[in-house]
């Protein structure tokens, strides 16, 4: 008998179906390589919005009432700097500001879980962490300002510059982890990325990295729905941004970022994980940002009242004071009493930005390298030839 063409390709092993062979007692006992690597199929949630604690979690413990106290007060403190801020810019003394309200849990959590000497490498958004980590709230915001690229010291204070182009601070973070482990420190380099910056390249490469190297890095993804207008579901298609680190082998975990015990608890577990060698940690906190993206953005384009309005109900504030009043740890008279350190840092932060600083145009050129390139060197003799022929017509 003839075989046609047909008749081969209906019996070719591409589609011929094949019997399944049986599971042997081997197969069925084999381990998912992955089970080690996947976050809870739900949020990490420790007090519910009401702030009521929920029972006890198999994996991760309240953190002790002082820590928590403490987390309230620079919360606290930092939202009425955010408040600020945002004012400011409508002062004229910023040129811009991305508001991080109603991400308090998710700034001053972070923050608390690592070391001074810890790094950390923060966003355009980080300015509520990086004044909870201590720095001096005008040199937070001189990059705001527009004076320079950054206020503070990098190195003195282990913090990177805020960094505005999406992800680039996560190969950074890999790099400066790796190095420090390498030289036989146990430094931790904690990333704060937007759920927007995970869509970039250099988010990838970094966590790729972080793991073939066992970089202890923690990346942190602040989720609060939106990359500027974009919302998250034109961003992704998997189950959460945590699943993201499965496919580079990082453990990842997920944690309701408005909770800010479960996010200190996931936070400082993940840290430890990655000071103990065991490499990198991926941990998304599922937020919303109250304001616009800055104060330039108009959010009543791409997201309506309702939805924002949906979000106060878990302010993450009001649900730790709840808790700890319950817990006997904060009573009428605490909480005045940080609601009035709150307002003399505004206030200080007012009188201090309302003094003109007095910036030397060259100044532009310092620390772009380490030679100036001849390019940098006309461009700067460029300037210093404006200024001075605006000093000869002045008669200075």
């Amino acid at each position: 008998m003839t075989t046609t063409p047909q008749a081969v390709r209906r019996a070719s092993p591409r589609t011929r179906p094949t019997a399944k062979k049986p599971a042997t007692a081997r197969d069925q006992a084999a381990p998912d390589p992955s089970a080690a690597l996947l976050p809870q199929a739900e949020p990490v949630r420790l007090l519910d919005p009401d702030g009521t604690l929920r029972p006890a979690h198999p994996d991760y413990a309240v953190p002790p009432v002082e820590a928590l106290r403490e987390l309230h007060r620079r919360m606290v403190i930092g939202r009425r700097f955010d408040a600020q801020a945002t004012a400011l810019t409508k002062q004229g003394r910023l040129a811009v500001y991305p508001s991080s309200r109603g991400q308090e849990a998710c700034q001053v959590g972070a923050v608390l879980a690592v070391r001074d000497t810890d790094w950390v490498f923060p966003t355009y958004r980080e300015s509520m962490a990086l004044v909870s980590r201590g720095i001096d709230a005008i040199e937070v915001l001189t990059l705001l300002r527009g004076n320079q690229h950054c206020g503070y010291d990098p190195v003195a204070r282990h913090t990177a510059p805020q960094c505005t182009p999406l992800a680039t601070q996560c190969v950074h973070a890999a790099g400066l982890a790796y190095g420090e482990a390498h030289q036989g420190r146990d430094t931790v380099a904690l990333a704060f990325i937007g759920d927007g910056a995970t869509s970039e390249g250099d988010f990838h490469e970094g966590v790729n990295f972080a793991a073939v190297f066992k970089a202890p890095v923690v990346f942190f993804v602040q989720n609060n729905k939106y990359a500027i207008s974009v919302p998250l579901s034109r961003q992704t298609a998997a189950p959460s941004l945590a699943y993201k680190g499965i496919g580079y082998g990082v453990p990842s975990e997920q944690v309701d970022g408005n909770d800010p015990v479960a996010v200190l608890a996931v936070l400082t577990r993940a840290v430890a994980h990655a000071r103990a060698g065991h490499g990198p940690f991926l941990v998304e906190a599922h937020t919303y940002r109250m304001e616009a993206h800055t104060n330039a953005d108009d959010a009543t384009r791409y997201r309506d009242g309702a939805e924002v309005d949906s979000w106060r109900d878990r302010d993450p504030i009001a649900r730790l004071e709840t808790y700890l009043r319950a817990q006997g740890a904060l009573d009428d008279a605490a909480v005045a009493a940080v609601a009035e350190q709150a307002e003399a840092y505004a206030a200080d932060l007012r009188g201090r930005m309302n003094v003109d600083p007095a910036l030397d145009p060259l100044g532009l050129f310092d620390h772009v390298y380490a030679e100036p390139t001849p390019q940098l060197v006309e461009q700067r003799d460029m300037v210093r030839a404006e200024l001075a022929a605006a000093d000869e017509e002045d008669g200075r």
